[in-house]
């Protein structure tokens, strides 16, 4: 009993060995993006098992618009957990449930929102992306049905965000791997017994993350010792609100950038015809495992940035910072070379299309590099994000995204037109995304040796 306690309490990273500290707390996060992964990973073997090629191209053209609609919820869960670390690193336990009030009631409003707009621009962004027509009602039905049941998405990352920037990463493991062996089991029965196709999947997801998020809420409203969630907290306070807002934009207007240049290369993914769209979504889901470790170092150095920000605590932050990033380093080349020695038997599960897995893990070497890069990007921004410079990671993400990756691709395939490639070749896409990513990670570091980040934080 006292084993599970202690597992289940929040982490103080104000304390103890840095490098102890954001591993014990990175482990459970990177178990819960595996299971975060398989969500999109299980949906697309589903559907290009039972359904076909078609049906796997569909549900990856349908991502970068989703992903452009739920930048809200971007914004506010990164401003929420960077908000509540460093309220529970200052011990500020009135402000602390304040800033978790508003963030809930911040993010009904932004649910509602989507919930209406989401269907009414669905097909139009589709047209604008020249998705081919044998699967834009498969594209059409996916979004509407996950636009519908948005509130649960929503809910469950910036709840999980929350208990996260509370120092408790095992609650939303555990919450994050019981709603994923549900949408397992949903996408099986929708589509392999029920028929549903497309659709099913995207019901399948959006009822497995509402009850995730129903238990983050669960267990939050039980954390009584670090504070207690009453109904006058709902009611968004200006400061709360215009902390959310300062901390949570920058990265919300970043992933709303990454969102505009995906959909902006989707396009020229999609003139490449429906083999390479499919490769394309094998590849990205692959890709989701290798990232994995990065985004779970990022997220791990955040939060210890956060409390020991709070805490007063300058020089833990700096030496937390170094250590975290060379163990994310080793930990993404590990898991890079697995990727690259096992690759063809990963891309085999999606599909049974020989010439398709042969795409896909041609594209995979491309980026391979690319990843170990990104372990440095990610615990980096962590730390600035964490430390209250969210604005420094966003400009970054803009260079990169807008000034790097997007020119080189469309100037590649242009100058590799050819009567044989019409639209020039292919690999464009993902040479222009490890450049992006090289010079993301160089940049990157030297804003943090620059150090703007040492002179944030909140008041």
């Amino acid at each position: 009993m006292n084993l599970l306690k202690k597992l289940f309490a929040p982490t103080d990273m104000t304390e103890g060995t840095p490098w102890k500290k954001i591993t014990l707390f990175a482990i459970p996060m990177l178990i819960g993006n595996i299971a975060q992964q398989l969500y999109n990973t299980v949906d697309s073997i589903v559907v290009g098992k039972y359904v076909g090629d078609n049906a796997l191209a569909a549900v990856g053209s349908a991502s970068p618009v989703l992903n452009l609609l739920l930048v809200l919820f971007v914004g506010i869960s990164t401003g929420a957990s960077i908000m509540v670390s460093q309220y529970f690193g200052a011990r500020q336990r009135e402000q602390l449930a304040g800033s978790i009030g508003t963030c809930i009631t911040l993010t009904a409003a932004s649910s509602l929102l989507i919930m209406v707009v989401g269907p009414l621009v669905t097909k139009p962004m589709l047209h604008m992306l020249r998705t081919p027509d044998s699967i834009l009602e498969w594209c059409s039905s996916y979004l509407n049905i996950l636009f519908i049941g948005v509130a649960g998405m929503a809910y469950y990352n910036i709840l999980s965000g929350i208990l996260r920037g509370l120092g408790d990463s095992v609650s939303a493991l555990l919450y994050l791997l019981v709603s994923t062996v549900l949408n397992i089991v949903l996408d099986v029965l929708f589509v392999a017994s029920f028929d549903m196709g497309v659709a099913g999947v995207a019901l399948a997801t959006a009822i497995a993350q509402g009850i995730s998020s129903l238990l983050c809420l669960w267990r939050l409203l039980h954390m009584k010792d670090i504070f207690e969630l009453r109904g006058k907290d709902l009611a968004p306070t200006k400061r709360h609100t215009m902390d959310t807002i300062r901390l949570g934009l920058p990265s919300g207007v970043t992933q709303a950038i990454f969102s505009m240049a995906m959909i902006i290369v989707q396009s020229l993914t999609n003139s490449f015809g429906e083999m390479f769209i499919a490769a394309n979504v094998i590849v990205m889901r692959v890709d989701g495992f290798a990232m994995m470790p990065n985004f779970s170092f990022g997220t791990a150095m955040t939060t210890y940035a956060g409390q020991n920000v709070g805490a007063r605590k300058p020089d833990r932050v700096e030496s937390g910072a170094k250590q975290g990033t060379w163990i994310a380093v080793l930990v993404s080349a590990v898991i890079t070379g697995i990727i690259l020695i096992f690759g063809k038997y990963l891309m085999g599960i999606f599909t049974n299309t020989a010439e398709l897995v042969d795409l896909s893990m041609h594209l995979m070497r491309i980026l391979a590099v690319g990843y170990i890069s990104m372990a440095v990007t990610q615990s980096l921004s962590g730390v600035m994000r964490g430390a209250g410079d969210t604005m420094t990671p966003m400009w970054i993400s803009l260079i990169t995204t807008v000034c790097v990756r997007v020119p080189i691709a469309y100037g590649i395939s242009w100058l590799t037109k050819t009567p044989q490639l019409p639209n020039g070749n292919s690999d464009c896409i993902y040479i222009s995304l490890l450049l992006s990513w090289l010079i993301g990670a160089a940049v990157t570091g030297f804003f943090y040796r620059k150090g703007k980040w040492k002179n944030m934080g909140l008041d």
